[in-house]
């Protein structure tokens, strides 16, 4: 049955013969970047495919990414487990059974010396997912690169850093969000002087939409987003014409093709509009959207784990279509678990056939001047308007996410959506509709990590820090303490006491004594 209306409240017709006032009038490359960010796009080059991996110890992770990179990824995607996500050692009592489960287990400048062994760190971009932690995680990259004497300028990559979306969608902090702000705007600074070519933040609109947004919501509170690290940027003093060129998105690739399509080409309008309009940046690259999609990780299924191929790879399509300049493709099993290497060898196939083989790659958005993917593009940036405009009353992003305002409303859109699952009105095949008669599973290899890794991470650990200068790693803290009991920028105090051997947790228990810690309010639906 044919809905009448989509999941962001937009009508649809049953034909589209004309669009009223197109937004795809400019070229791609140009201003407001609709149709896309160069103008060439993908004939020049492919997209970057960067495949998300990391679990257990970071030998395991690294040989993971050698075997990536052997079969044609072209970019690297590090996933934390939840104790260096929450700034946890993994021996902390929080960190007891968490440890190399979700992510790599990352302690010290010692595990990501491992994690990125003979990967030439100035030839392979890294892009990094983690937030409350992410001046630290990314200053022992840095430590890194300083030992095998690459010059910073060297660098390529990205650090999600986008705290403001765990206290909506994921729940990762630590710290509250004034001095939690102040951390990214550090990173901003440091790098736009020391570390040109990083991409010191990525706005997360992925995990907004797996925390059940709709389209629209995930383009209005992510630019929202957006423009509360920009303000953030200037009230610190930064000139934003440094520093928005490195300011990149993360947008989820989900199921309505054609809507995910003109959700891309909306963002890139707005957000050139609001950089220039609202902020007077007038370098163009401070103007475009560059951004970084992953499929629907929510859209997955247990059930039948090969439909999950199909899904992927319609939303990888999605994606292409809509201008991604990275992208990630999820393992079919990941409904499961981590996936397995063979699953994150397909899902990298996914992408390498629709970049050779499909012949999407030829022509610089074929979508322009489609009558529906135009009309839908124009209605979701004329409502995402309104809804940024009722962030902007409520104070911008930082007050709508204290007072729970945006959790409250994606809470809403996540419940109805539960509802139409369970209702059947949404179908998910294989679900709730051509399930295999009685229940039953398609049973298929899963990723597991097994006890003997945290043993494995606690001893190394251990050894680690006997090893140490300990005097040399009690003064770095100590100025780790005192800088960020002042004004100054915490980075360089944060490469000095990780390359003296502190670790992520040691580093962050400073911080928190300072700053102190964020305990979330109850949202309700």
């Amino acid at each position: 049955m044919a809905r009448e209306v989509n999941d962001s409240g937009i009508p649809l017709e049953a034909h589209y013969e004309t669009v009223e006032g197109s937004r795809a009038d400019a070229p791609p490359g140009s201003f407001p970047f609709t149709r896309g960010v160069r103008e060439d796009m993908y004939r020049g080059r492919l997209w970057t495919m960067r495949q998300y991996a990391g679990f257990a110890t970071a030998a395991e992770s690294n040989a993971r990414y050698r075997y990536l990179l052997d079969r044609g990824t072209t970019g690297l995607s590090v996933a934390f487990d939840l104790p260096t996500q929450l700034g946890h050692d993994s021996d902390a009592p929080q960190a007891r059974g968490e440890v190399g489960k979700v992510g790599v287990a990352i302690d010290s400048i010692a595990d990501v010396e491992t994690l990125f062994d003979n990967i030439p760190l100035d030839r392979v971009t890294v892009s990094m997912t983690i937030n409350a932690p992410a001046a630290i995680i990314l200053a022992m990259v840095l430590a890194v690169a300083r030992r095998r004497n690459i010059p910073f300028d060297k660098l390529g990559g990205t650090v999600q850093n986008d705290v403001l979306k765990e206290y909506v969608a994921r729940g990762t902090y630590i710290y509250p969000p004034t001095p939690s702000m102040r951390l990214v705007t550090d990173v901003m600074a440091y790098c736009a002087r020391h570390v040109p070519q990083w991409n010191t933040i990525s706005v997360s609109g992925y995990h907004i939409r797996e925390a059940g947004s709709t389209a629209l919501e995930e383009i209005a509170f992510t630019l929202s987003n957006g423009k509360a690290y920009l303000r953030a940027a200037r009230d610190a003093g930064l000139k934003l014409d440094e520093v928005a060129p490195r300011v990149s998105f993360f947008w989820n690739a989900h199921n309505d093709f054609f809507e995910e399509i003109a959700k891309f080409r909306a963002a890139r309008y707005l957000w050139a509009h609001i950089t220039r309009d609202e902020f007077g940046c007038r370098d163009p690259r401070s103007q475009m959207l560059r951004f970084h999609a992953q499929t629907g990780g929510s859209t997955l299924t247990a059930q039948e784990p090969d439909n999950n191929v199909v899904r992927v790879t319609i939303q990888a399509l999605a994606a292409v279509l809509g201008g991604t300049q990275s992208l990630h493709t999820n393992g079919k099993d990941e409904a499961l678990a981590l996936p397995t290497a063979q699953a994150a060898k397909l899902a990298l196939r996914t992408q390498q056939i629709i970049g050779y083989e499909s012949g999407i790659a030829d022509v610089a958005d074929p979508m322009a001047g489609c009558y529906y993917v135009e009309t839908l593009t124009n209605e979701l940036i004329e409502r995402a308007r309104v809804l940024m405009a009722e962030v902007d009353d409520l104070g911008g992003s930082v007050e709508a996410i204290e007072s729970g305002w945006m959790q409250s409303r994606i809470a809403d859109s996540a419940y109805r959506a539960q509802q139409a699952i369970e209702r059947g009105t949404a179908v998910v095949v294989g679900v709730n509709k051509f399930a295999e008669p009685g229940g039953e599973h398609i049973r298929i290899p899963v990723q597991r990590v097994e006890a003997a890794v945290e043993t494995a991470q606690v001893g190394a650990l251990e050894a680690f820090r006997a090893a140490r200068d300990h005097a040399a790693v009690e003064r770095a803290l100590d100025g780790v303490k005192r800088a960020a009991q002042s004004t100054q920028n915490l980075m360089p105090h944060f490469i000095e006491a990780v390359d003296r051997g502190a670790t992520l947790g040691e580093v962050c228990n400073e911080l928190r004594n300072v700053f102190g810690t964020y305990t979330a309010r109850e949202v309700v639906a």
